[in-house]
């Protein structure tokens, strides 16, 4: 699974996106912040609050209930601030 970070999730990862093979138990999005945040320092800063993370997949907003199995690509980004 492609996993692709932006702006401050990115920068507290260490890295733009990487190709993971997630455990059969990783169904949703929340699952999916969840083992993430397992993964070590950097992961569990960058999603310390896991309830203000957007996600996408394939380009398509979904909220954190969203299955994964069919995602070809998953976007994690912070809120979005206007300007």
């Amino acid at each position: 699974m492609k996993l692709v970070y932006f702006a401050w999730v990115r920068e507290r990862i260490g890295k733009a996106e990487e190709d993971l093979d997630l455990p059969a138990n990783v169904k949703t999005v929340a699952d999916l912040l969840v083992f993430l945040r397992e993964r070590g320092e950097e992961y569990r800063n960058a999603l310390a609050r896991p309830e203000i993370i957007r996600v996408a997949i394939d380009h398509e907003h979904v909220d954190h209930g969203h299955e994964i199995a069919d995602a070809g690509e998953i976007a994690l980004f912070p809120p979005m601030t206007g300007g």
